[in-house]
């Protein structure tokens, strides 16, 4: 196929790839957003398309989108003739045949089409015509660069084209060639130019038409009908005349796993000899309902996959709900405060069971959550011990009192526009984040869930339960985390911020200095003066930071990775 440039491919595949080949291995791509093209077309209040080949999906339109399809009457008489299948027992003797019948065509001055499956197999007929000494022009993902040019000349008398599917959907090949494309090339063409260029392909197309059109060949048919009828679709165009005939093996992948078994038994009762094949209605009907079991087969993982993402589409439209009424809103304090305040009843109860006795509360457990979490120094022992009636509704009244102060506080000393600006981009941050790692966990979930069926339980109906459990953890974590950073945000005034960064240096630089004098000691391990420069024990101004800790100038990296970093 095309190269397609930043895409890799899932469940550890490209990570195989990369080691095999020598490069280095990069982690796995993460999914930010994703949908089913079902869904996504489900999003529009009015569905309509218009196809040549939509009719043998007929069925599919109705179940999946409530879709009748209508077949219009052609523009004008179809005059192309589609003949029976010829069927080989070898896929040499087919590729044979092929030729034989290019080489019949283009020498009766009729252009050529000859729709492969694949790129292998458009690359060895190529081969093959080249050693026939038939000059051919090769249309697949390789030559996209003179797919445009390719097409215009590939209705000339005699041209032969070899083409993969992308030659099938919406390639209108012109008859006698495309005149239009040939005076493209030319630089200021004057009129008379143009005149003789008309003139030279109107005698072409003349040709072409006298010889009988364009002739398309199928090396095998699909696994689809849609794409067969589109190969033949290229053929008898507007009323042209045109003709189209598919050559097939036994070996085809889709004649060896569908076929019929009663197409095998009659060309073995036959006994066919080498390069002859079976011309029959017959055949050609078995190959038909071959392809509709591989269809219904495809219809059904299509369909099972799409009541798979049903699940995740409802809670798709939850978030991309919420998302979109944050991004339409310049002020979404109200929304802050619901969250704060639930998160904190939430975060009491979890260490106050509600209605309980004094001896259930884990008062210590509390303090140090409410400081982890809330950024909050709340004595809440101390309360209880001070105060003999201090009951559960009295700490929930009293946390929430002081959360709700120390956040006013924030907002009085940074300005509400800015605390506003900040509260929207950590609710949208904090929500992409978590709907990306919710992705994640659904599709380890969606993986593993068909492995629920040997516990005589139905997948679906657990995938369900479990991906509901999923979403209200998601809702659960984007609350807390919301809270959490809004919490422990550090609000600073320049002053502040400078003072900071001049005690930092000064430390640093002082760090610096002592590491050299240690490092420059005769004898750095045994001497009596290491404690310090000149003798003296070093004394700190503040208190020792542990290289794991927090940095002082509330950066957010650790110490060791910001201002103890010894360069």
């Amino acid at each position: 196929g095309r190269t397609m440039p930043g895409r890799r491919w899932s469940e550890g595949l490209h990570q195989a790839v990369e080691a095999k080949e020598g490069v280095t291995v990069q982690r796995e791509s993460q999914t930010l957003a994703s949908t089913t093209f079902q869904n996504y077309f489900r999003l529009y209040e009015k569905l309509s398309g218009m196809t040549g080949t939509a009719d043998t999906e007929a069925f599919e339109f109705r179940q999946i989108y409530g879709l009748d399809v209508i077949v219009i009457p052609t523009n004008r008489p179809l005059a192309r003739k589609d003949l029976n299948d010829l069927v080989y027992l070898s896929a040499e003797e087919k590729y044979e045949a092929i030729i034989k019948d290019v080489k019949t065509e283009t020498e009766a001055g009729r252009p050529v089409l000859v729709g492969t499956a694949s790129i292998e197999t458009s690359e060895y007929l190529a081969r093959l015509m080249r050693e026939a000494g038939l000059k051919f022009n090769v249309l697949n993902a390789k030559q996209h660069q003179s797919e445009a040019e390719i097409i215009a000349q590939a209705g000339r008398p005699g041209a032969i084209t070899i083409a993969t599917n992308m030659a099938g959907r919406g390639t209108d090949i012109m008859l006698g060639g495309n005149w239009e494309a040939e005076a493209a090339k030319l630089q200021n063409p004057s009129q008379a130019q143009i005149d003789a260029l008309k003139a030279e392909w109107q005698k072409r197309h003349d040709a072409v038409l006298e010889a009988g059109g364009l002739h398309v060949v199928g090396s095998e048919r699909h696994e689809s009908r849609r794409i067969d009828n589109q190969l033949r679709g290229r053929a008898g165009r507007q009323g042209d005349p045109g003709s189209t005939r598919f050559f097939l093996s036994l070996e085809d992948s889709l004649m060896r796993l569908f076929g019929s078994d009663r197409v095998k038994r009659l060309m073995q009762a036959l006994g066919l000899e080498r390069g002859e094949a079976i011309e029959h209605k017959m055949v050609s009907n078995a190959v038909e309902r071959a392809q509709k079991k591989v269809e219904g087969r495809n219809f059904d993982i299509r369909k099972q996959l799409l009541e798979y993402d049903d699940v995740a589409n409802d809670q798709r439209r939850v978030i991309y709900e919420q998302r979109n009424e944050i991004l339409a809103s310049d002020d979404v304090s109200a929304a802050v405060v619901g969250i704060r305040e639930e998160v904190m009843e939430d975060a009491i109860s979890e260490y106050v069971p509600p209605q309980s006795l004094a001896e259930q509360w884990d008062l210590p457990g509390l303090e140090a959550h409410l400081k982890t979490e809330f950024n909050l120094d709340a004595p809440v022992t101390q309360w209880a011990e001070e105060d003999e009636r201090f009951s559960e509704e009295k700490l929930r009244e009293r946390l929430q009192t002081m959360h709700r102060e120390a956040y006013e506080a924030k907002i009085e000393s940074a300005g509400a526009a800015l605390i506003r600006r900040f509260e929207k981009q950590v609710m949208l941050q904090v929500l992409d984040t978590r709907w990306k790692e919710h992705l994640q966990s659904m599709d380890h979930l969606r993986r593993g869930i068909h492995l629920r069926g040997y516990a005589q339980k139905n997948p679906k109906q657990e995938y369900k339960r479990e991906s509901f459990e999923l979403f209200q953890h998601l809702l659960t974590n984007i609350k807390a985390d919301v809270t959490r950073i809004l919490s422990h945000v550090q609000v600073r005034q320049p002053e502040e911020v400078d003072a900071l960064e001049q005690k930092r240096r000064e430390e640093l630089a002082r760090e610096k200095a002592t590491a050299a004098s240690l490092h420059d000691a005769p004898d750095a391990g045994t001497s009596e003066t290491a404690p310090g420069v000149d003798g003296r024990p070093l004394r700190r101004e503040n208190p020792k930071v542990g290289r794991n800790d927090p940095c002082v100038c509330g950066s957010g990296k650790k110490y060791k990775q910001c201002c103890g970093k010894l360069s």
